[in-house]
């Protein structure tokens, strides 16, 4: 079946999955991927020289991890949109500076010079009109239980020695993120609503909130 004509999906969206570690965004990732016949682009994270150092050391390397993100991100997102679409996006370059940047900064593990650094540095990239922005960023979320759930389970080694104080923090933080979020459309979607894993065909009714979604979102903007 064609999902993209069922669905009125245009091939040349940009769909972007956000949510906190342990959420599902690389599952649902590969299953619109799937459904739809795009291409996936998904966080480079054994190729990151800064990672394994930061969770060893957030106030030593927070500002570096961060910048690192923020270039990799770009080059993707660029790409992707000379490209022309048809794409499914693992993790916004949004979530960078509203979530993490600010998290290390409020706990001081980056400080006010380099956070400021870093925040001149995505505004200038990122917020402008010319910065190509998704049609739509689906945000996962689920119970603060079922997530830190998912991390002992599926989290890679240096996720699982993290304390859980951090991802507690981090949660409210997306919490607080996407409901000020307003760079493209939103679709929110609760984990425990679907199953990816067992049940392949509850992709379906994913796949019709975002056909609308991106229908509606459309429209205003040709009226526009």
């Amino acid at each position: 079946m064609n999902f993209r004509e069922k669905y009125q999906i245009p091939s040349d969206s940009v769909i972007t999955i956000a949510g906190t570690v342990g959420v599902g965004k690389s599952t649902m990732t590969k299953a619109l991927a799937t459904a739809l016949n795009f291409k996936t682009s998904f966080e480079k994270v054994d190729t990151n020289p800064y990672l394994e150092k930061f969770y060893a050391d957030f106030e030593r390397w927070s500002f570096h991890l961060q910048v690192y993100f923020l270039a990799e991100r770009f080059k993707e997102q660029k790409k992707i949109f000379e490209y022309g679409g048809g794409f499914i996006q693992d993790r916004s370059i949004y979530e960078d500076t509203g979530i993490f940047a600010k998290m290390h900064y409020d706990n001081g593990t980056m400080s006010q010079t380099d956070y400021d650094t870093y925040t001149n540095l995505f505004d200038a990239m990122v917020m402008t009109p010319y910065f190509p922005h998704p049609d739509l960023l689906i945000y996962l979320e689920g119970s603060l239980d079922d997530i830190l759930n998912r991390i002992q389970i599926r989290g890679r080694d240096m996720e699982k020695g993290t304390p859980t104080a951090y991802w507690e923090e981090m949660y409210g933080r997306y919490d607080n993120w996407i409901n000020n979020f307003n760079a493209c459309p939103v679709l929110r979607i609760n984990i425990s609503d679907y199953d990816l894993i067992k049940e392949e065909n509850s992709i379906e009714p994913v796949l019709k909130k975002v056909g609308h979604l991106i229908q509606q979102s459309r429209k205003l903007t040709l009226k526009k």
